[in-house]
């Protein structure tokens, strides 16, 4: 276990406009609140890049991906000059540098990383996506930069990366980090921050699911483990504000081959840059 710091709080703070908008909607209608709630769902907010990141930014080859299933165009991350290459795969409102602490170590290792904005983040186009829209990216990219050795994925690209082993993504092992689950979790999760009823986020996911023609619980991450026999490393921090320790408690019960690794202290982002977490990431992928 990692030695515990200071407790993070909330990453995610909703804007005092937003929340009041929200309560307002609901006293007038609660479809209205709903409605106003999935406008938001599916809108990530764009961050600038921190410091940190920007070697990774000048250092890497980018370019524009087509994406012919989604009929928009993503911007993809090729750091380094391996033939051994790994996916990076960045969670909501994230972006394709941000597993950079994670990649520069993959470098040194001698593997090439890939990693792209998704749709609606960081350089790529659009103002909304889904995770649907996550997956169908990794298989794109799998088919146009791959094959890859392993796959690494934070929160909604964890998430994302064991959809895509289900639907024939070909790594040898997966890595994921402070990944979600069940997809109403998720969706209660930001109906409470909005600080609206429960009952709206039964009614969101009603919306979504006759929007799209498909029950959103095929995308949680503990039902596509049940597909994935290639090993897993769960890592998960018991202080994650934003994705309970529960989901990966949930996710390794239904792996066939998984690894979890509980730390304390790093919270929901910060995980990502730990040395103690990375050298368990090196030891996974080297077995």
């Amino acid at each position: 276990m990692t030695k515990k710091v200071a407790i993070p709080t909330q990453s995610l703070q909703i804007p005092k406009p937003i929340l009041i908008t929200a309560k307002f909607l609901e006293a007038i209608s609660p479809k209205l609140a709903m409605l106003f709630a999935a406008k938001l769902f599916v809108r990530p907010i764009k961050h600038k890049i921190p410091k940190r990141e920007i070697h990774m930014v000048q250092k890497s080859s980018q370019s524009k991906l087509f994406v012919p299933s989604l009929k928009k165009n993503i911007v993809v991350y090729n750091y380094g000059e391996s033939d051994k290459k790994i996916l990076l795969v960045h969670g909501w409102s994230g972006r394709g540098t941000q597993l950079v602490k994670i990649a520069d170590e993959m470098l040194k290792l001698g593997y090439s990383t890939i990693s792209f904005d998704a749709p609606a983040h960081g350089k790529s186009e659009g103002k909304t996506t889904i995770m649907t829209e996550f997956i169908a990216s990794i298989l794109e990219i799998e088919k146009q930069y791959g094959p890859f050795e392993f796959a690494i994925g934070h929160s909604l690209g964890g998430m994302s990366i064991l959809n895509a082993i289900k639907q024939n993504l070909n790594v040898k092992k997966a890595i994921i980090i402070g990944s979600g689950d069940i997809i109403q979790d998720v969706i209660n999760d930001f109906i409470q921050k909005l600080q609206l009823k429960p009952k709206i986020g039964l009614q969101l996911k009603n919306y979504f699911e006759k929007k799209y023609n498909e029950p959103m619980e095929n995308y949680s991450a503990s039902f596509s483990a049940k597909s994935v026999t290639i090993p897993v490393l769960i890592i998960h921090d018991k202080d994650d504000n934003d994705v309970a320790l529960k989901a990966a408690h949930n996710i390794h019960k239904h792996l066939k081959n998984s690894t979890i690794m509980i730390t304390e202290g790093l919270g929901h982002r910060k995980i990502l840059g730990d040395s103690k977490v990375i050298e368990i990431i090196k030891e996974f992928i080297s077995d």
